[in-house]
């Protein structure tokens, strides 16, 4: 069977699908914390480490993944993250306490890892410039539009048949995605890195790009960006059905409109880098973060139960992530050609680590105020508009 070229919908396609595993984990069975809370007679906290042990399994998986598919090829390591994606989903279905819960979730991010790093470098191999920050601006959009899904099917499922239903449902995405890339999926590495595998080697390539400007810029950039974001998904499940008192139909529904935000984000950047560029993205999406950011601390301080208040500056503050995060990928990935794959496991390493604390930290206050949720989307909202003057210094976009 023949494979998908570039610059077709089709390769856009798998690529978006693959790349937005790593918030349909998140994201659907969001719906669901609150109940496995309750199943395991556990703590707010407690219960929130299965969403902070997915993100740093899922920051570890890419120290590897990166680094071994400049040396072996794209599609085989990519294969071997979806077979323990759907493994370790199939084991979180049927775990019989939140411990083990816990461990098949982190499991859950190490496998996950592969196919974003993989799909990110794929880009760099396929494109240059304005091209790649487009094809990640489209692949952007259908990462969105995934999880606004998500939290719908997770909570229909969660109704139907219980939380465990949501972990099978994605063992079958994991097959079915595994199969397209066997089938559909060309290999785009094209010169394979001569440097042997090994920890040595890894650690001594992430030791020159953390040492390159061209590169920290945009991974400071990038891990603000989705901390800000990941912030709220981490606690928008207990202030929303807690603090607000929706269903999880209702938190759903509200949560798909801080998505349908990034989604915009994502379509109107491509029409942006398309005539004035990726940086004018960049601009453009970083202004939003923090004033929409900003916009959310005061409402939740001066208006408290008004849920407006939280969902609309969030909208907004999720629709300059859309600016933000695909370009900030980009321009990380265009100076190195040659080592594709580890800049994209580095700035996804950087990216979720970082994350993962603010998501642990958020989930231990957050029971007890709203605030502690706005104040650190706010907080990296203003992180990333401090950033915006070595991200001009150091641009990579003509």
């Amino acid at each position: 069977m023949a494979h998908l070229k570039s610059g077709t919908l089709g390769i856009t396609i798998l690529l978006g699908l693959l790349t937005a595993i790593g918030p349909l984990s998140t994201d659907m069975y969001l719906p669901s914390l609150p109940s496995i809370q309750r199943h395991f007679e556990a703590t707010t906290g407690h219960a929130q480490w299965t969403l902070s042990a997915y993100l740093l399994g899922f920051a570890l998986g890419q120290v590897f993944y990166g680094p071994l598919s400049d040396r072996r090829g794209r599609k085989r390591v990519m294969l071997v993250g979806l077979t323990l994606y759907a493994l370790a989903n199939f084991a979180s279905a049927f775990a019989p306490s939140l411990e083990v819960l816990i461990s098949a979730r982190f499991m859950q991010g190490v496998g996950a890892a592969g196919p974003l790093v993989l799909a990110r470098a794929i880009v760099r191999d396929l494109y240059e410039g304005r091209e790649a920050g487009q094809q990640l601006a489209r692949m952007g959009t259908i990462m969105g539009i995934v999880p606004a899904l998500a939290p719908v099917l997770g909570a229909g499922l969660e109704i139907l048949a219980g939380w465990r239903m949501n972990f099978l449902a994605v063992v079958f995405l994991a097959i079915a995605l595994g199969i397209a890339v066997v089938r559909q999926l060309p290999e785009t590495l094209k010169q394979p890195l001569p440097s042997p595998f090994s920890l040595r080697e890894i650690t001594r390539g992430y030791g020159a790009l953390m040492r390159d400007s061209r590169f920290t810029a945009f991974a400071l950039l990038s891990a603000a960006t989705y901390a800000g974001l990941f912030a709220f998904i981490s606690g928008s499940s207990f202030v929303m059905q807690g603090h607000f008192g929706l269903s999880p139909a209702g938190f759903a529904g509200t949560f798909g409109v801080m998505v349908l935000g990034y989604i915009m984000g994502t379509v109107i950047a491509q029409k942006i880098v398309a005539t004035k560029g990726s940086l004018k993205a960049i601009e453009i999406g970083t202004v939003l973060q923090a004033v929409a950011g900003l916009a959310l601390l005061g409402f939740s301080l001066a208006m408290p139960h008004w849920l407006p208040g939280l969902a609309v500056p969030m909208a907004f503050y999720a629709m300059g992530v859309g600016f933000t995060l695909p370009q900030s990928a980009a321009g990380a990935l265009m100076p190195f050609p040659d080592r594709a794959g580890s800049v994209s496991s580095l700035l996804g390493i950087t990216q979720m680590s970082f994350a993962a604390v603010v998501g642990a930290l958020v989930g231990a206050f957050v029971a007890k105020s709203p605030v502690a949720l706005t104040a650190t989307t706010a907080l990296m909202g203003l992180v990333g508009l401090a950033a915006l003057p070595r991200i001009r210094r150091v641009s990579p976009f003509s």
